[in-house]
């Protein structure tokens, strides 16, 4: 059983009784509302959500101070994090592993994790007033978190001027004007700590990737305001050179091509050529337009006959490797599972030999049944051989940290079980890691993580939270059978009642004594 800091037991057990219980909030009959009665439930849900927010705030807060940085590397010593590690550079006395394992509880990702505590820590510490409304239900979300965000990065004196200003007309004022008027106070009272800002988020800038519907996705990037508006006017006045020489299509389709074309084919003439390096797993009535199904080799097995095959359609398709880049096959059976990883050379090898066991059975129609491609075997050094790092990243292709999208161009290989502690080479024990979340697996104290021959990775916190993550296109185990209900009882009707035998009287038994007259 539990206890927090300084209770009684009759405390700690009244706090373990209320964690356990179920969540079911009240809720009103909403099909029995009227229109003025929903949209005061609605009032009243928004109220809620604000003290929610501010519950959920002292509760980060109070998980950080239980997470001292006690454990942590110190500078100099093996591990240890240089400058910057974090979202901002780390707080003092909370370990720096603390977010991933924020992220874990919340089964959100580190990014969420960093900016929840950052806002949490801003709203106690800089904007107290803010807080308290919050925690009250006076101030709404999104005009809390609006104040914290443009007010985060300022000293404490400022924050706390222009939260006196704005606070009482706060929610009078649109989100977007009332983070406008936060930022012309600031511009106002100390124009160097929006400089401050925009240099920070220069720094953190990134381009992002967001996959879309329809096999579309939207790629963008932050920029300076200056330079996102030269590149628009760019693509758009090349759109209209386009529209104007008789290209019909319409204008927004035009300048997405030629974003698309300027960002893949840049520099011109003389410039070195772009490298490309593409991993295809499909099945291959897709790759042919005769299915649908994306993802998987039907078979468990790939013999050499299968080989042939896959060769025949490759090359009825025409494809190959691109220049000066490369081309990967990942093989896979019917719940997703990866069996082998491979490339166009060595099919045209594993075809040209066969199998090594029948080499009788290479020809048409002849299939042994023997398997010619799978995973790379074991390695008895501690690097991973070429063959595993290939498989293992083309298997995981992020962090399989849960929450972590990281791209497996910057992530390592990891041995699950540490090789130290006997765990092996071989790519059912390692599994992709960013180097963040590495450095929390191997010095972070209270850890846990543990890997199923198919890549599924369980991963639990020093807190007891356990959150388990799948290879990308490796689908769930099947739920077992649900058992079939037990029998109705039967329930004797009146008349069946009615014709038991009752009980014998006293005295009538063969063994009991004769009734007193």
């Amino acid at each position: 059983m539990a206890r927090i800091a300084g209770s009684s037991l009759v405390e700690g057990v009244l706090i373990d009784w209320s964690l356990d219980q179920p969540v079911a909030p009240a809720v009103l009959p909403v099909g029995l509302l009227s229109k003025e009665q929903a949209a005061a439930e609605l009032v009243r849900l928004q109220r809620r959500k604000a003290v929610d927010a501010a519950y959920e705030a002292e509760l980060v807060l109070r998980m950080a101070e239980l997470t001292p940085d006690v454990s942590d590397p110190r500078p100099g010593e093996p591990g240890a994090g240089s400058a910057g590690w974090g979202a901002d550079g780390g707080v003092a006395g909370v370990s720096e592993f603390f977010a991933g394992e924020l992220a874990l509880v919340l089964n959100r990702g580190r990014g969420t994790a960093d900016h929840l505590f950052s806002r949490a820590r801003v709203w106690r510490d800089r904007l107290p007033a803010t807080f308290a409304g919050l925690a009250a239900g006076e101030l709404d979300v999104a005009r809390a978190a609006a104040l914290a965000e443009v007010l985060g990065g300022t000293t404490t004196e400022l924050a706390r001027a222009v939260e006196a200003a704005l606070l009482p007309e706060a929610v009078d004022l649109s989100v977007g004007r009332l983070r406008a008027r936060a930022l012309e106070l600031l511009l106002t009272l100390d124009a160097t700590a929006a400089e401050e800002r925009r240099k920070r988020a220069r720094k953190t800038a990134d381009v992002f990737l967001q996959p879309g519907a329809d096999g579309m996705a939207t790629l963008g990037a932050d920029l300076p305001a200056d330079e996102a508006a030269e590149a628009w006017a760019v693509i758009d006045a090349l759109a209209k050179m386009a529209k104007a020489d008789g290209d019909d299509r319409p204008i927004a389709a035009l300048r997405t091509e030629l974003f698309s074309l300027l960002l893949r084919r840049p520099g011109g003439a003389g410039q070195p050529p772009v490298t490309a390096h593409l991993t295809i797993t499909a099945t291959l009535d897709s790759l042919t337009g005769a299915g649908t199904a994306a993802g998987v080799v039907d078979g468990l097995v790939i013999t050499a006959a299968h080989v042939r095959e896959l060769l025949a359609r490759i090359g009825a398709l025409g494809l190959q490797n691109p220049p000066a880049g490369g081309l990967t096959f990942a093989l896979t059976d019917a719940d997703g599972r990866l069996l082998a990883t491979t490339t166009v050379a060595e099919l045209l090898r594993l075809a040209k030999r066969g199998c090594a066991q029948h080499p009788e059975a290479g020809h048409p129609g002849q299939d042994c049944g023997c398997p010619v491609l799978g995973p790379p075997p074991a390695t008895g050094a501690y690097t991973p051989t070429g063959r595993q790092q290939r498989f293992t990243k083309t298997r995981d292709r992020t962090c399989r940290m849960p929450g972590c999208a990281q791209r497996v161009g910057w992530t390592d290989l990891d041995h699950v079980r540490p090789h130290g502690c006997d765990g092996e080479t071989v790519c059912s024990n390692l599994c992709c890691l960013c180097r963040s979340h590495h450095r929390l697996k191997t010095f972070a104290p209270g850890w846990h993580f543990s890997m199923d021959p198919d890549g599924t990775l369980h991963v639990t916190t020093p807190s007891g939270i356990t959150r388990t993550t799948r290879p990308p296109g490796l689908r769930p185990p099947a739920p077992p059978p649900a058992e079939p209900p037990p029998p109705a009882r039967h329930l004797p009707g009146i008349g069946e009642l009615l014709q038991r035998p009752g009980p014998e009287p006293p005295g009538t038994g063969p063994d009991d004594d004769p009734p007193p007259f």
